[in-house]
């Protein structure tokens, strides 16, 4: 199992996922009338939306590791992580974008390690997705053989 190079990819994957609970999206002076930067962090518990699409992409690209059985499962499995990680991202943005004109004109967010660590993810999960298909390949080919 860990053998394979696509168990270290979803290793990494899900790893970037979990990441996310350490560090923030943005940083910035902490602002009353702001939703997002009430505290002065940009994180994974500003919203539960977040919360649950970013765990449930870790999730099962981990759970993914133990589907090397069924390569056609792991690969359903890690499609559906990417799903989520890119709907993440996307309401990250879209939470940051309507926060907008509750900021103070003078403040400008600093960029976190957590606003990078979602594209590191979909880096990961496709190289994963690329040597499981590789390995499916194979294994039609030597299927074929007999």
């Amino acid at each position: 199992m860990i053998q394979r190079i696509q168990t270290i990819f979803l290793l990494l994957a899900s790893g970037s996922a979990f990441s996310l609970f350490a560090f923030p999206f943005a940083k910035a002076q902490t602002m009353s009338q702001s939703i997002v930067f009430a505290d002065g962090l940009y994180n994974l518990q500003d919203n539960i939306g977040l919360l649950i699409l970013f765990c449930l992409a870790g999730i099962l690209t981990f759970v993914g590791i133990f589907l090397f059985r069924n390569r056609k499962t792991q690969l359903l499995v890690n499609r559906i992580a990417i799903v989520a990680n890119i709907i993440g991202l996307v309401l990250t943005v879209i939470l940051f974008m309507n926060d907008q004109p509750n900021m103070t004109q003078n403040v400008t967010p600093d960029d976190g390690l957590g606003a990078y660590l979602p594209f590191v993810f979909l880096i990961f999960a496709f190289l994963a997705n690329h040597f499981i298909n590789k390995d499916e390949k194979l294994v039609k080919s030597m299927d074929r053989l007999r």
